[in-house]
């Protein structure tokens, strides 16, 4: 009988626990690298934008993640990511590299589980936060 009370308990435990999805479905290194390369290419866009000037290339490289947590994010499954990474910044002029880079993001699996997107957490004029998705093309950096 007290097997069976402990089970249930334990059983009752797991449930209440918050769900978070499992650390072996987490992005690989090619998905991390094109992520960081998104989220740079989305920073620079306002950049050269506001500075009127052009595109640098951007490369990355020496991807280091340091930490994963698992969350849900709109019921999907999110994994934020934090570490490190190499970039190389090639200019008309000169190429620059810079080391230990650090990132923090979030690369969330969709529905289909077959591709991934960028999560950035953004806060609007009113002050309230809101989560924007940008779609990873996976290999393309």
């Amino acid at each position: 009988m007290f097997r069976f009370v402990a089970l249930i308990f334990l059983l009752f435990l797991t449930a209440c626990g918050s769900p978070t999805p499992p650390t072996s479905f987490a992005p690989g290194g090619e998905i991390v690298k094109s992520a960081i390369a998104l989220s740079l290419n989305l920073t620079q866009e306002k950049v050269t934008k506001q500075l009127n000037a052009s595109d640098p290339n951007l490369g990355v490289s020496q991807i280091n993640v340091k930490n994963i947590e698992p969350i849900y994010i709109g019921h999907l499954p999110t994994y934020h990511l934090e570490g490190t990474y190499n970039l190389k910044i090639g200019l008309p002029e000169q190429e620059v590299t810079q080391k230990d880079n650090p990132f923090d993001i979030y690369i969330q699996r969709q529905k289909e589980g077959k591709s991934w997107r960028l999560v950035k957490r953004e806060t609007d004029s009113e002050g309230e936060t809101q989560w924007l998705t940008y779609f990873i093309h996976h290999g393309s950096f």
